[in-house]
């Protein structure tokens, strides 16, 4: 197979009959036998000759710009390729590894070919600014693009019924526009990021995802782990993309991949996995570990809502600290006291001055750790500086099943080899919940390649040292995950300095001159 000019496919074949139902060939017989055939290079023809066994790269390959701040890596290349050809499709490649953008340049040669005239993207609300539209600004800022996330409902539509090209809304606020988005009839392809939301068809979520699809539709489904907690969560993703590869009811599906053990528990059948695999098709992935010219760590940001309650004890906090430092110098360890409790405020559990806890609701932070965990296939460390939110996080764990141990300095070290061997040497343990001064030197703990801080730390050091426990010769995965969790100015600020590597001692200072005093 070569491709001619960028204009043609030439394929020298013994029988060219199986290609006369391409409308743009040509076909010269060959001397002593066989053919030369010639074919359109186009979207069309390279699907049809993909459904002949024929592989051929996407003209996406040869023909774009490629636009934006980096130049894709190979596996991103690969991942536009697959989606270009593929009207629904599957991409289930690993957190981390820039599947955002892959989708973004592949839709935007899609607009540019006018296969598309506008793209919805379904996500998460923590990462429609902090990864799809931060995303957005790096590739194709010639497009348009906006964010549909608003507490008035009339400005969520008005954005879909405007001539954006690209709409950004998360999974609940698709109810509210839905209507919107099925009257424009504009949307030719949807995205749908952390799939996983669509595994039950019987949510309205799900329902309300498939009311804006027709038959005409392109949807691309991504997530790193398909079908992680069970066999019949296959089945939601399977109907929106692949339907007949599964029975019309959901009691059949079930009952294809799962065997009753009583009334109410079911177990995988033997075979489930081969049968998930058949029904999520077509489908591209690739591991942290296949894609080679990734970095050894990759940072990714969720962006959380504060809850009301805790927004008006942050505004509280921050205006007294305000007053107090008005005409007054105030200095660097009063500072860091000012900050960390802002910082406690925005995790979601206060001490106060009598040594009390105060816990704020913090449903939407948990949340987003769920997603974060949800789309992790691997063991995780998770990182957090106080004793609150430790008891906290590993009570909400053990909750939802995950099965964690604690390190912290109310844990003897005497426990402490216990927990590390059993993260390290087994399958019981699925993550750690740390303090970082309990453990952010000497351990190793590659077992992870997620590292998740729940909130910024208050030491630049502890920061790089944390990462380092799963970053380290013997990683699993080869490369790691590090996801910042954060809500509040403060602790942007403190992220952006900590990844930023400032100087230890201006750590706090800085972030309350930037946050309180300015």
């Amino acid at each position: 197979m070569q491709i001619i000019d960028n204009k043609a496919v030439h394929l020298r074949v013994r029988d060219a009959a199986k290609f006369a139902i391409l409308p743009h060939k040509h076909i010269e017989p060959i001397v002593g036998g066989g053919f030369d055939v010639y074919v359109k290079w186009g979207l069309d023809e390279v699907r049809v000759l993909r459904n002949l066994g024929i592989t051929v790269p996407s003209p996406i390959t040869g023909r774009y710009k490629w636009p934006g701040r980096f130049k894709p890596m190979s596996h991103q290349r690969d991942t536009a390729d697959f989606s270009t050809i593929h009207r629904r499709c599957f991409i289930f490649n690993d957190a981390g590894v820039g599947k955002t953008m892959s989708a973004l340049w592949a839709a935007d040669y899609l607009i540019t070919t006018k296969r598309v005239r506008r793209v919805l993207i379904v996500c998460p609300v923590s990462i429609m600014h902090a990864a799809w539209m931060n995303d957005f600004n790096q590739s194709i800022i010639h497009r348009s693009a906006v964010v549909a996330h608003h507490s008035d409902a009339k400005r969520r539509v008005a954005a879909v019924q405007g001539d954006y090209e690209f709409v950004i809304v998360n999974y609940d606020g698709l109810q509210i526009v839905g209507h919107a988005i099925r009257s424009d009839g504009r949307f030719d392809l949807v995205i749908v990021d952390e799939a996983n939301a669509y595994s039950n068809v019987s949510t309205q979520r799900w329902k309300a995802l498939n009311s804006i699809l027709t038959p005409e539709t392109l949807l691309w489904m991504m997530t790193a782990t398909p079908a992680a907690q069970s066999p019949e969560h296959a089945y939601g993703l399977a109907r929106l993309v692949n339907p007949s590869g599964v029975p019309g009811y959901k009691g059949a599906w079930r009952d294809k991949v799962m065997v009753r053990l009583t009334q109410f528990k079911w177990a995988p059948k033997i075979n489930a996995k081969e049968l998930v695999h058949e029904a999520l098709q077509p489908a591209i992935r690739f591991t942290k570990a296949q894609c080679l010219d990734l970095p050894p760590v990759i940072v990714q940001t969720r962006d959380v809502d504060m809850t009301p309650q805790q927004s008006k004890y942050y505004k509280l906090l921050k205006d007294q600290m305000v007053a107090m430092a008005a005409g007054e110098k105030i200095t660097a360890v009063n500072k860091g006291v000012m900050i960390n409790k802002l910082l406690q405020v925005s995790a979601g559990s206060c001490r106060t001055d009598d040594g009390d806890i105060i816990e704020f609701d913090a449903a939407p932070r948990l949340n987003v750790l769920r997603e974060v965990l949800e789309e992790t296939k691997n063991k995780f460390l998770i990182f957090t500086m106080y004793t609150a939110s430790i008891v906290r996080l590993h009570e909400y764990l053990n909750k939802i099943g995950y099965v964690v141990d604690i390190i912290d300095g109310n844990v003897p070290m005497s426990q402490r080899g216990d927990i590390i061997n059993r993260f390290q040497h087994t399958d019981e343990s699925q993550g750690l919940v740390i303090q970082p001064k309990a453990a952010a030197h000497g351990l190793t703990l590659t077992r992870a390649d997620n590292v998740i801080f729940y909130g910024p730390l208050d030491s630049v050091e502890h920061y790089i040292q944390c990462i380092a426990r799963a970053d380290r010769k013997g990683q699993v995965a080869d490369k790691v995950t590090v996801t910042h969790i954060q809500n509040s100015p403060v602790e942007r600020a403190a992220f952006q300095r900590l990844a930023g590597r400032v100087s230890e001692s201006n750590l706090l200072s800085l972030m309350f001159d930037e946050v309180v005093a300015k």
